[in-house]
């Protein structure tokens, strides 16, 4: 395969990424009424082993591929992931697919001021203009709940709760960026996966419900989605460079946007509209900067 032919495919793997990512989005969206959220966050889980499973024994990892020498570290990243997991989840019931995945990409900045202050890394203009805009896209996308006449507590505080699972999901990331260095990517994932289903039946005592046939179709698809989504987004770095991939992290957010406005038939706030570009510009200068070094070494 030509050097042209990897990077499409690595490509074409992104766009595929984020297309079942978003797919996985609208799965809990549809059940989250009904369903209590460790009752999704377990089947999330669960299903997404199926995927990841015949991933490694197609690549023949199963036995070889899941020995670590850092449980510890292990343990940490699904502490951290399991949070923004539960947080991430809890969010989407309370805004719109579009809101909630936005929310999401505050992530890669928090983790560039993470590697900032944990990994001791450099503090560049391109770092803080990542950060200000970022920001100051969340004051504009809050401030109707924050300074408007009527407060929406729902939505405040499903916007909290996306900015919570952003915090914990920089930290996650920053975990599995050294673990990667000694442990296999279906290690990193499975024992996050079974960390996830253990930390849901916790939620059992506040009671779970025997899904209806819709909604258990909807619980399969989340965790197939994500769990395909991941496989996809794994492979896509091995057949392109991260600098390559990083414009098309972005192509992800048209996919819930569309979702919003065919499938849950809802209006974009002027909020949004307005928000929008500034956190996902502010994302783009402190993920493509990160992944411009990463290359670099």
């Amino acid at each position: 395969m030509s050097l042209v032919d990897r990077s499409g495919l690595g490509i074409s793997l992104r766009i595929l990424s984020g297309m079942l990512m978003a797919g996985m989005y609208v799965s809990v969206k549809l059940v989250s009424a009904d369903v209590p959220l460790g009752e999704i966050v377990f089947f999330r889980a669960l299903f997404a082993l199926i995927p990841l499973i015949l991933f490694l024994w197609v690549r023949r990892e199963i036995k070889n591929g899941l020995a670590t020498r850092r449980p510890l570290g292990h343990l940490q990243r699904a502490v951290f992931g399991v949070i923004s997991l539960f947080a991430s989840f809890a969010a989407l019931a309370r805004l719109s697919v579009a809101e909630a995945v936005l929310l999401a990409q505050i992530s890669p900045i928090l983790t560039a001021i993470a590697a900032i202050v944990l990994l001791s890394e450099r503090l560049t203009p391109w770092r803080v203009l990542g950060l200000a805009l970022g920001f100051l896209g969340i004051l504009i996308f809050g401030w109707p709940e924050l300074g408007g006449e009527s407060l929406d507590r729902i939505r405040l505080t499903g916007i909290i709760l996306g900015l919570v699972s952003a915090a914990f999901s920089a930290l996650s990331l920053i975990v599995v960026r050294a673990l990667s260095h000694t442990e296999k990517p279906g290690a990193i994932a499975l024992y996050f996966l079974l960390a996830a289903m253990a930390a849901a039946l916790f939620t059992l005592p506040w009671g779970w419900v025997l899904p209806h046939s819709r909604d258990m179709f909807a619980l399969v698809c989340a965790g197939l989605f994500g769990g395909c989504a991941h496989i996809a987004m794994t492979l896509s770095f091995r057949y392109a460079e991260a600098s390559r991939l990083a414009p098309f992290e972005y192509v992800a957010f048209l996919w819930p946007v569309l979702a919003e406005l065919f499938l849950f038939k809802l209006p974009l706030a002027a909020s949004f509209l307005l928000a929008a570009p500034l956190i996902l510009i502010g994302a783009a200068f402190a993920t493509m900067e990160s992944y411009k070094e990463a290359d670099a070494h």
